[in-house]
């Protein structure tokens, strides 16, 4: 590194502004447009190679690279010198006419320049790049400047976030903001952070959903509502799990979760064509489909059919001798019906998921916020949707009686007296929004960073979030 003198005073040189009127992806794109035309554009010193009195830069900005040509003839003797103390890493600003050199490369014919920036750290070598794994993490910044590919995945992203929101507000869905510190957690079977509020004095919880917040704004009468938020669970950290992620949930009154599942075919279509241009993507060299409709099948039968028995006949012990005989660990206040029918969903049937598959109708102990299914009180209206062996999203017919909603919660409570710390607690300030009424409501939540995993490729959510998280350097 430059002593810290010099990086003062370099630095404090530097300009305050600049003003770019060109992209370099566009230009080249459309060099028909842009030949012999003036631009000018600011970007990154990626390359420099000198032969004489010509000097080339390849300069970076957020769309792409292009190549900035100066000629000692026009920049003059004393520019010339100044230009020769720029090193790779370097921010540049440039102004001139667009053009392709002998050998074809477009080009700026550079008339003026300003530094932007000093790199007062060196850039990783040229050829092997950013590589390591873990730094790549922890420097994302650095990963950006070096790895296009890791560029492309944070383009898809911002991509597909904006047209999830442009399908639903076309759709008239609205989109509203929901408290992230709760005095209760709730919309999920997950272990919640908790957080001490100094001015109330009391211990809350970062958000495991914001399902309970959303369904207060059915009952308000807002009838369609959505949320792209930052949920937090306190939970492992692996391929598709992250404490800290990205959920879309939205809520439509007077629907079903038919209505959801058919929602979500045409979002995920939507999207996808989008971002790939095409409603066909290969994820881990698996060809995937996202034209609807999706595959539909039953709990229950799923299950069934690896057992070669009826799991919904079973007792609580039965069930729970059942998954541990297929290598499942239920321990301590997780040893119950719930976490039972889970697993065996997650270990004998979810991995054979690959083309888009809605699992539907789920055993009632699983869903404690879920509608019954009309004609068989034992199960719930409940999908969740898998492709490639992912759970995507999460859907129910939202259970409207805050009578049995009161009760579900209960027990619940039970299951929480027994050790499951995943249990819901007792909401009763939701139940009693429900005693106002709730209408018939479909509601539905879809990971984004999974999505985007699908998207772009990805076998860990970690490449798809920006900066995820990791255990301190020491």
């Amino acid at each position: 590194m430059m002593p810290e003198n010099d990086i003062r005073d370099a630095i404090a040189r530097m300009p305050y502004s600049y003003r770019a009127n060109a992209m370099a992806a566009r230009v080249k794109r459309m060099y028909e447009r842009y030949e012999g035309k003036k631009v000018s554009i600011a970007g990154r010193i990626m390359a420099i190679r000198k032969s004489g009195k010509l000097i080339f830069m390849d300069v970076q900005d957020s769309t792409g690279r292009i190549q900035a040509y100066f000629d000692y003839s026009l920049i003059g003797e004393k520019r010339f010198e100044k230009l020769k103390q720029l090193n790779a890493g370097d921010m540049i600003g440039v102004r001139g006419t667009v053009f392709k050199t002998t050998p074809g490369e477009i080009s700026v014919n550079v008339k003026a320049y300003k530094q932007l920036a000093k790199a007062v750290r060196m850039l990783p070598e040229k050829w092997r790049g950013l590589q390591d794994t873990e730094t790549r993490y922890r420097k994302r910044y650095l990963d950006l400047i070096m790895n296009q590919e890791s560029r492309d995945v944070a383009l898809k992203r911002s991509a597909a976030v904006s047209l999830i929101r442009k399908f639903l507000d076309k759709k008239g869905f609205m989109e509203f903001e929901t408290p992230v510190i709760q005095p209760l957690y709730g919309g999920g079977d997950a272990d919640p952070f908790k957080v001490h509020v100094n001015t109330l004095g009391e211990d809350d919880y970062l958000r495991i959903a914001n399902e309970l917040y959303l369904k207060r704004l059915i009952i308000g009468g807002f009838e369609k509502v959505y949320e792209i938020y930052k949920a937090f669970r306190n939970e492992d950290i692996d391929t598709t799990h992250s404490p800290e992620f990205t959920m879309i949930e939205w809520y439509q009154a007077y629907a079903d979760y038919n209505g959801m599942m058919g929602l979500t075919e045409k979002l995920l279509s939507y999207v996808a064509n989008g971002v790939l241009g095409s409603g066909e993507l290969t994820y881990q060299g698996q060809k995937i489909s996202m034209k609807a409709p999706f595959r539909r099948i039953k709990f229950i039968d799923s299950i069934n059919e690896k057992v070669g028995s009826d799991v919904l006949a079973m007792t609580d012990d039965e069930l729970c001798a059942l998954a541990e005989s297929k290598g499942i660990r239920l321990e301590g206040g997780k040893r119950n019906r719930a976490h039972a029918y889970g697993k065996l969903l997650e270990t004998l049937v979810q991995p054979e998921l690959v083309q888009p598959t809605f699992v539907i109708d789920f055993p009632r102990e699983t869903s404690p916020l879920t509608r019954p299914k009309r004609g068989n009180p034992k199960l719930v209206e409940r999908f969740e949707l898998y492709i490639s062996g992912i759970e995507i999203a999460n859907s129910y017919s939202e259970l409207q009686n805050p009578v049995i909603q009161k009760e579900n919660f209960e027990e619940e409570a039970r299951k929480a007296a027994q050790g499951d710390s995943e249990a819901e607690p007792m909401d009763t300030a939701f139940v009693e929004a429900m005693e106002y009424g709730m209408p018939p409501t479909g509601g539905l939540g879809l990971g984004i960073d999974r999505l985007v995993m699908l998207l772009t490729d990805k076998p860990s959510i970690k490449e798809v979030i920006l900066f995820p998280m990791e255990k301190r350097e020491s």
